[in-house]
C-alpha cells in the first residue's frame, strides 16, 4: 500500500477517535489489517436492522394513531383499501414480497402478510444468486416503459371488491310512546308479511312497512292488563300477545279478531316463541308452557320446569327440534320435543340470559348474551354440548339476531353504552357500531328480507337501520357444524 495513502487513512481514524484519545500502535496495526481484508471502502453492517419488520410497523395510511381511530369511526374503508394496495405495491418493489392480491380491509385478516421466505433486509450488499422462477409466460416485455414488476402488475389488475358501507344513521325513526324500559320484556316483532307489531302500554299496534299505516290491534286496559310480549307466527298472519296477568292471547292480524286466550301462567308472560302451530311461553312463574293452538285450551299442554327465576328468552332452532330458553337465574337451557327436562344446560353466564339466537347457517350453533354483570356473547355447539367462543362486549347484551344471508350477527346493548354492534363470525370482528338511542336498546327485530333491523329503547323511539346485505354470500362455510353442505 502507498505510504501517503496509509498515512491519510491513519489520520482519518485518529480524527474519528479523538474522544477515545490517540489509538495505540497495536490498534492502528489491527485497523490496517482490517482494511487489507475489506478493501478501501467502509460499508455499514445492516444485518440487524430488520428493515422488513420495521416496514410492517409503518401505518399504512400515514396517520397518527388518534387520526386512525377517528378515521375508523368515520367509516373510511375506501381510503384504507387504497392505502393497503399502495403499501403492497411498495413491498413488491422494495422488498420483493411477491404480493399479487390484496385482502379486503373488512375481512378477518386486515393486513396482508409477506411470506417468511421473502422477508429480508431493505438494503443488501450481497448479490442474490437465486434465479427468479419463471412466471408462466406472463412476463413483462423488456421494452415496457413501466417501472413495476410483474407481481405488481398482477396486483394492480386484480379486481377490487366494492367497499361495504353501513350507514350510521337510521333511515327511519318512529315515536313509540309508553314503550317500557324493562329488560325482561319482548315488545317488538317483525312478521313475514312485513308488518311490525309493537306493545305500547296496554295496546298492541301494527305498522305496515309497505304502506306506513298504523292500526291498533287490541287494548287490554279494559281488563286492567298490559302487554308484556308480542310474537308473530312463521306465516305472519297470527300474533301472540303475552300479558302482565299471565294470559296469552292469539289474534288474527288481518281480521283484527281475537281467536283464543290461553291460561296457565300465574305471572306475567315476557317471552314467546312459535314452532309451526305450537306456541311456547315463558313467564315470571319460572314455567315454560307449550301448547298447540289447534287443540282446545289446556289439552296437550307441556310444562317445562327447570329455571329458578323468570324466563326472559325463548327461541326455537331452525329445524324445529330444539328450544333454547334463558332466565334470570343466569342459565341457558336446551329442550327437545320428547323430554320435560332440559337436555343441555349451560351455566357460564354471570347474569340474566335474554339474548338468544340460533344460527341459520351452521346446524347446532347457538349464541347467547348475558346481562350487566356478564356483558359477554357466548357461542355453543349444541351437537357436542361444548362451548365455542366468547367475546366481552363491555355492556349489557339485550338482543341477538343472525343475518339471513351472511355469517354475521347483530347485538343490541344496554348499560352502559346503549349501542348496536354488527359482528362477523367466526372471527368476531366488529363490522359496524351504531349509536343513537339514549336508553338501553332492549328490543330488536329483523325485516323479512333480512336487510334491515328495527330497534326499540326506553327513549320511546323505534329506529330502523340497514345493516345486512340482501345477497347471499358465495363463500361456503368451512365449519364442521355445517352439516347441510356435505353429502353423507
Amino acid at each position: 500500500m502507498d505510504q501517503d495513502y496509509e498515512r491519510r487513512l491513519l489520520r482519518q481514524i485518529d480524527f474519528h477517535n479523538v474522544a477515545d484519545n490517540v489509538p495505540s500502535p497495536s490498534a492502528s496495526v489491527n485497523s490496517l489489517a482490517s482494511l487489507h481484508k475489506t478493501g478501501d471502502r467502509f460499508i455499514p453492517a445492516r444485518a440487524g436492522s430488520n428493515w422488513s419488520i420495521n416496514f410492517h410497523t409503518i401505518n399504512e395510511n400515514g396517520k397518527s394513531p388518534n387520526q386512525n381511530r377517528k378515521s375508523k369511526e368515520a367509516n373510511s374503508d375506501s381510503g384504507k383499501a387504497d392505502s393497503v394496495a399502495y403499501a403492497a405495491l411498495l413491498k413488491n418493489e422494495l422488498l420483493g414480497a411477491g404480493i399479487e392480491k390484496v385482502t379486503d380491509p373488512q375481512t378477518e385478516d386486515r393486513r396482508f402478510q409477506m411470506p417468511m421466505q421473502e422477508r429480508s433486509n431493505l438494503f443488501r450488499y450481497a448479490l442474490n444468486c437465486k434465479k427468479a422462477p419463471a412466471d408462466d409466460g406472463n412476463e413483462i416485455s423488456p421494452y415496457s416503459l413501466s417501472p413495476l414488476s410483474n407481481k405488481s402488475h398482477k396486483l394492480l389488475r386484480s379486481p377490487r371488491k366494492p367497499t361495504r358501507k353501513i350507514s350510521k344513521i337510521p333511515f327511519k325513526v318512529l315515536d313509540a310512546p309508553e314503550l317500557q324500559d324493562d329488560f325482561y320484556l319482548n315488545l317488538v316483532d317483525w312478521s313475514a308479511s312485513n308488518v311490525l307489531s309493537v306493545g305500547l302500554g296496554a295496546c298492541v299496534y301494527l305498522w305496515s312497512a309497505c304502506t306506513s299505516q298504523v292500526t291498533r290491534l287490541c287494548d287490554l286496559s279494559v281488563d286492567g292488563d298490559s302487554v308484556t310480549s308480542v310474537c308473530w307466527n312463521e306465516r305472519g298472519n297470527l300474533v301472540a300477545v303475552g300479558t302482565h296477568k299471565g294470559y296469552v292471547q292469539i289474534w288474527d292480524a288481518s281480521a283484527g279478531k281475537k281467536l283464543t286466550c290461553l291460561e296457565g301462567h300465574s305471572a306475567r308472560v315476557g317471552a314467546l316463541a312459535w314452532n309451526a302451530d305450537q306456541l311456547s311461553s315463558g313467564s315470571r312463574d319460572r314455567l315454560i308452557l307449550q301448547r298447540d293452538i289447534r287443540t282446545p285450551p289446556l289439552q296437550a299442554e307441556r310444562r317445562l320446569q327447570g329455571h329458578r327465576q323468570e324466563v326472559c328468552g325463548l327461541k326455537w332452532s331452525p329445524d324445529h327440534q330444539h328450544l333454547a330458553s334463558g332466565g334470570n337465574d343466569n342459565k341457558l337451557f336446551v329442550w327437545n320435543n320428547s323430554s320435560l327436562s332440559p337436555v343441555q344446560q349451560y351455566t357460564e353466564h354471570l347474569a340474566a340470559v335474554k339474548a338468544i339466537a340460533w344460527s341459520p347457517h351452521q346446524h347446532g350453533l347457538l349464541a347467547s348474551g348475558g346481562g350487566t354483570a356478564d356483558r359477554c356473547i357466548r357461542f355453543w355447539n349444541t351437537l357436542t354440548c361444548q362451548p365455542l367462543q366468547c367475546v366481552d362486549t363491555g355492556s349489557q347484551v339485550c338482543n341477538l339476531a343472525w343475518s339471513k344471508h351472511a355469517n354475521e350477527l347483530v347485538s343490541t346493548h344496554g348499560y352502559s353504552q346503549n349501542q348496536i354492534l354488527v359482528w362477523k363470525y367466526p372471527s368476531l370482528t366488529q363490522v359496524a357500531k351504531l349509536t343513537g338511542h339514549s336508553y338501553r336498546v332492549l328490543y330488536l327485530a329483523i325485516s323479512p328480507d333480512g336487510e334491515a333491523i328495527v330497534t326499540g329503547a326506553g327513549d320511546e323511539t323505534l329506529r330502523f337501520w340497514n345493516v345486512f346485505s340482501k345477497t347471499r354470500s358465495t363463500k361456503e362455510s368451512k365449519s364442521v357444524l355445517n352439516l347441510f353442505t356435505r353429502i353423507r
